[in-house]
């Protein structure tokens, strides 16, 4: 009997057509390279055309993915939105669109800056005057888009890519793969976005363009406080947040240090009612805002300040994971830390004294008093010397990016877990305090506090729950969702 040559599944022909025109083959015309990114349908990587040696960025999208005339249809909006608002200096310029019988391949213009989202999480806040001008750039993209009749419709901090990775390297818009064409007037219903950005009226199902100055809002926020307004464990209690129609807080730090031109600015992009919300036009001729604008160069708040609070509300078994993360790091992930440290450890010792760090959050334009600042340097204290070591200093300065991904939570739940038995019992983390010289910890109030069965003993779903709840600030895990079909059902029936 003769063989049957089965179709791999990843490579089955699918007998539609997004493209409008029959296209060249991709593969003639541009070399692949390495991955450089992966979303909902699809995944980038880098190219170079072959005839010139330019790179590029190529989306591959696999047609398997497709499964609905809308997603089809969605695709092809998004490169004839792309094509339509091109020329502008801040949106990722389409190269070529190609199509194959497995795949559909946007070529673009290739931006190694990385996303706005993990300069934020790096940072923490910005200047004013820095903040005010990356969102002129992101209102400048939605005023674009406007007066071209296109809404965005899921504007956030990972849709917007550093062409280069120097400090002033310009800002672009990359991803319309949620936006449509408008006429005024015209009603939208489809819940799309992604939870901390979504607009009032989107999930009310009753929607126009000015759903994408709340989410320039939002986003706004971010920039200046390092968390968003609009805060909640989950994606209905973000949405009940949402909905309730109140101004957004500005009590908490750094609020109190921030102008209130950022304030005002912020109420009017975040007005529930979209008839009294502020054009794009508009907010790009806000005082705080313009070239010539108000905006401080002074520093808001010390990064460090804004981490070791976070490390403070911590119970000692995570901190003690966080600083196993922090040590695994690469020189590269950890340099903006490590020149921190180095800045703030005046006499080089390779510690960071109470005066030091006073003296470094001064600088930086804290309002903290002195007995403020000494339970920081407790809680970041983590073997009780009564000075802040390099590591420690690494762990309570940490990012939640660090922090919440897979690898490193497994990396570290496997340093606790020394037999390899898949539960870290009360002899094993005395074992690592013991390493990291923490003699005086009660092991048993350090398990208690996680032990959710009770049995002396965690497992790593214990231990992941642990690291990744109350973080209440900027990480993947928080801010790195988008709304789903259960998302939308699950708001529609309360």
């Amino acid at each position: 009997m003769a063989e049957v040559a089965l179709l791999n599944p990843l490579e089955q022909i699918h007998d539609f057509a997004v493209l409008q025109h029959k296209s060249e083959d991709v593969k003639d015309i541009y070399t692949l390279g390495k991955k450089l990114g992966e979303g909902q349908f699809g995944i980038t990587y880098l190219c170079t055309e072959k005839a010139t040696g330019l790179k590029y960025a190529c989306k591959c999208i696999p047609k398997r993915k497709l499964i609905s005339e809308e997603e089809i249809e969605n695709v092809g909006r998004e490169i004839e939105v792309m094509y339509h608002l091109a020329g502008h200096p801040n949106i990722v310029a389409i190269k070529g669109a190609y199509e194959d019988e497995t795949m559909v391949y946007l070529v673009m213009e290739l931006c190694e800056g990385g996303e706005l989202f993990d300069r934020i999480i790096e940072r923490g806040t910005y200047t004013e005057a820095k903040a005010a001008d990356l969102t002129r750039t992101i209102v400048g993209v939605v005023e674009a888009c406007h007066n071209s009749g296109v809404v965005h419709r899921d504007l956030k901090p990972e849709n917007f890519l550093f062409q280069t990775k120097h400090e002033d390297s310009m800002l672009k818009a990359a991803d319309f793969g949620s936006s449509r064409f408008f006429e005024p007037g015209d009603v939208f219903t489809e819940i799309v976005g992604s939870p901390f950005y979504v607009a009032p009226e989107v999930l009310d199902r009753h929607y126009g363009p000015e759903a994408d100055i709340w989410s320039a809002g939002v986003i706004l926020y971010i920039l200046l406080s390092g968390v968003p307004p609009f805060w909640a464990e989950t994606v209905q209690g973000i949405f009940e947040e949402v909905m309730k129609g109140e101004p957004p807080s500005f009590a908490a730090d750094p609020w109190p240090n921030i102008s209130e031109g950022a304030k005002d600015l912020i109420r009017q992009m975040l007005n529930p009612d979209p008839r009294k919300r502020l054009t794009a036009a508009e907010v790009l001729k806000h005082p705080w805002i313009r070239e010539d604008g108000v905006a401080s160069n002074k520093p808001i708040a010390s990064l460090v300040q804004f981490r070791l609070k976070q490390f403070s509300a911590m119970n000692k078994l995570k901190k003690l994971a966080i600083r196993i993360i922090a040590e695994k790091l690469s020189e590269e992930e950890i340099a903006c830390l490590k020149e921190i440290f180095s800045e703030m450890d005046r006499d080089k010792d390779g510690a960071i004294s109470f005066e030091e760090l006073k003296e470094g959050l001064l600088k930086a334009g804290t309002t903290l008093k002195d007995p403020e600042i000494f339970d920081l340097m407790d809680a970041a204290d983590i073997d009780q010397d009564g000075i802040i070591d390099y590591g420690e200093f690494l762990a309570a300065t940490l990012s939640l990016n660090h922090i919440e991904l897979e690898e490193n939570l497994f990396a570290a739940f496997q340093y606790f877990d020394k037999d390899g038995s898949g539960h870290i019992t009360m002899d094993e983390v005395l074992a690592v305090c013991r390493e990291f010289n923490m003699e005086d910890v009660l092991i048993e109030d350090l398990l208690h506090e996680v032990d959710v069965d009770h049995d002396g003993t965690i497992d790593y779903k214990m231990f992941v729950t642990m690291m990744r709840k109350g973080n209440g600030g900027v990480g993947h895990q928080t801010l790195r969702c988008t709304l789903g079909i259960t998302d939308v059902l699950a708001h529609d029936m309360t």
